[in-house]
């Protein structure tokens, strides 16, 4: 596996591996447990959503970075993080992995990476957020795998 920089070529493959990433979540998890008024207003143009941020992550002039793993010359998944230095705190923004990859440590060698990176920009503390429910668990486990300590967050979401 290689863990490089991203390019303005990696655009188009990242925010598709996102949206394949997390359409499962959206579609399958969010939508049903919270019907459709309340995702069309909290997630409703989720693909169009990520198209945004995705093409926002890698801005190293506001300490933004992305970082790709490639294996076979296949991108196999992708981390953005950020750092605030005068805060020295780290944070990771995304992390995605393509499901032929998932369960080969390609998740585990890019926080590694991140991690890494940000205590080169003098980060002390990252932070790393996921969600509470059944698609999120894998993301959970790796972070405590981590060494990452849970901080638990409730959100309610209600239609008025």
């Amino acid at each position: 596996m290689l863990i490089r920089a991203f390019t303005q070529h990696d655009l188009a493959p990242l925010t598709e591996l996102t949206i394949d990433t997390f359409r499962p979540f959206y579609e399958e998890s969010f939508r049903p447990l919270t019907g459709e008024a309340v995702f069309a207003v909290q997630h409703g143009n989720w693909r169009d959503d990520y198209h945004k941020q995705v093409a926002e992550l890698h801005a190293p002039e506001r300490h933004s970075h992305v970082a790709i793993a490639e294996v076979e010359d296949t991108i196999a998944g992708y981390v953005a993080w950020s750092v605030d230095p005068a805060r020295k705190k780290g944070e990771v923004t995304i992390l995605a992995v393509s499901a032929q990859h998932r369960r080969h440590h390609v998740d585990t060698a890019l926080c590694e990476h991140a991690f890494d990176q940000m205590r080169v920009f003098g980060a002390e503390v990252v932070e790393i957020g996921t969600g509470g429910d059944q698609f999120h668990a894998p993301a959970r486990a790796l972070y405590e795998a981590l060494g990452c300590t849970p901080h638990p967050l409730t959100v309610y979401f209600r239609q008025l």
